[in-house]
């Protein structure tokens, strides 16, 4: 076990089934993985950025989510060069249901949303971070070798996001749970659409 996945681990309510590591492990679900792994960056570097427009007085803020948009726009780029290498076309395909599930637990008023929005993020990172540990055991080791340079990375954002949450929220254990109740019934319920993170396979 690498010592950055384990609080990770600690922090989750589920981990992925085997169900669904066995799925994404199929050669025929490898495009749909691959391209939905590389929206998800390009995703998540846009939150990322739409914080900065946002919250332009929060100076600590501003230069973490900088830093972190940054490096998810750099993933996109490594999975874009990786689906070249083993030759997959990459594809806009419809969203899953996780994020926007997750993203109607946020609060609509501040200073409730943006301390929900830095819990959102810290969710799906620990959540993309595990998945990642998991697909590093299982994927052809071209891929493998991506997903397993992508762990410290996605372990940092993790701790990075829950650690501004708990700066600008007082006492956010409680919101912390509704989100990860909500992550792991997503995670562990059957899903009709296979996802980089969908739940258990239909």
């Amino acid at each position: 076990m690498r010592p950055e996945v384990q609080p990770v681990l600690d922090f989750l309510h589920v981990s992925s089934s085997q169900a669904w590591i066995a799925a994404a492990a199929d050669p025929s679900n490898l495009p749909v993985l691959l391209s939905d792994h590389a929206n998800c960056e390009k995703k998540a570097a846009s939150s990322a950025l739409g914080v900065t427009y946002r919250y332009v007085e929060e100076i600590q803020l501003l230069h973490i989510m900088s830093r972190l948009a940054r490096e998810e726009l750099r993933h996109f780029e490594q999975v874009l060069d990786l689906m070249s290498e083993v030759g997959v076309r990459y594809e806009q395909i419809a969203a899953g249901r996780y994020a926007s599930e997750l993203h109607q637990l946020v609060r609509k008023e501040e200073p409730g949303r943006l301390v929900d929005v830095l819990i959102l993020g810290a969710i799906v990172e620990a959540r993309s971070c595990e998945r990642f540990y998991q697909l590093s055991n299982v994927l052809p080791e071209s891929i493998a070798q991506l997903y397993k340079q992508l762990i410290n990375s996605e372990a940092r954002h993790f701790a990075d996001y829950l650690a501004l949450a708990r700066l600008y929220g007082d006492d956010i254990d409680s919101r912390v749970e509704l989100f990860l109740e909500k992550d792991a019934e997503l995670i562990s319920s059957p899903d009709a659409n296979f996802r980089f993170h969908s739940g258990d396979p239909a």
